[in-house]
């Protein structure tokens, strides 16, 4: 039996991915990330002031920031005030790894950025959807910071996309959907960077077991999505080729 995807793509297809920039007015750099029905706004804060253990180090600092909006799912989401689930710790954990390997910290300074992704409309993939999305919106407020004077050079160092893939009647597809996300007996969340280098590998088996092959499978679906998402986001970005050189 071969899987059927409920809105008709091929295996190894991405669900219709944009972004759409500057959607606040006060944030340094912001983003719509849309994937699908999935739509996470992301924004990027600036501060002069570095977390303890980097004062007068001379180096910036990058931190991440997750959240679940309450009408974001078809079944109201509670609204996380006082304590964090263990899922939306882990979920803003792995944004701020996967974001911290796009920058040189030295060439920051002493600033923190501060990455927050707001999930509007779940429809499975919001983590990677942040990733990607946070990655456009950090480039954005780096442009201005080098646009008003504030940095000298571009402390980009890498660009960032992720993407989910999955095993549905043991083959692997791409960017799973909710109700793909559901049936897949394996699931994988991948981070690269524009080499091909694995940022983050996150992976389990639902059910049973799979194989090496498999995982060559699905490591090669993500791939192929990451290099699709990664041209993406470089058209999304204003001045890419100058902010890319200055670095």
């Amino acid at each position: 039996m071969v899987w059927q995807r409920p809105d008709g793509r091929q295996a190894y297809e991405l669900r219709p991915v944009s972004f759409v920039k500057d959607f606040t007015r006060y944030a340094a750099g912001s983003v719509l990330a849309k994937c699908g029905e999935t739509q996470v706004l992301c924004t990027v804060s600036v501060s002069e002031k570095v977390p303890k253990f980097l004062v007068d180090s001379g180096q910036g600092w990058l931190t991440a920031e997750y959240r679940m909006l309450p009408g974001a799912t078809q079944q109201r989401h509670e609204r996380e005030t006082m304590k964090l689930s263990g899922r939306t710790q882990e979920i803003q954990r792995l944004i701020g790894r996967s974001l911290r390997a796009a920058l040189d910290f030295e060439a920051l300074g002493e600033r923190l950025l501060t990455v927050d992704a707001d999930v509007l409309q779940a429809d499975a993939g919001t983590r990677t959807t942040a990733i990607t999305g946070g990655f456009v919106a950090l480039a954005i407020a780096i442009s201005k910071l080098i646009n008003e004077g504030i940095l000298e050079r571009s402390p980009l160092i890498g660009q960032i996309a992720a993407v989910s893939v999955g095993l549905l009647e043991e083959e692997a597809f791409l960017d799973l959907n909710y109700p793909e996300d559901l049936a897949a007996t394996v699931d994988f969340n991948v981070v690269m960077n524009q080499n091909q280098g694995i940022i983050e590998v996150q992976g389990t088996a639902e059910a049973g077991s799979f194989s090496r092959t498999q995982l060559n499978n699905l490591l090669d679906c993500a791939e192929k999505g990451i290099g699709e998402l990664l041209t993406i986001q470089r058209k999304a970005i204003p001045q890419w080729e100058e902010l890319w050189g200055m670095g």
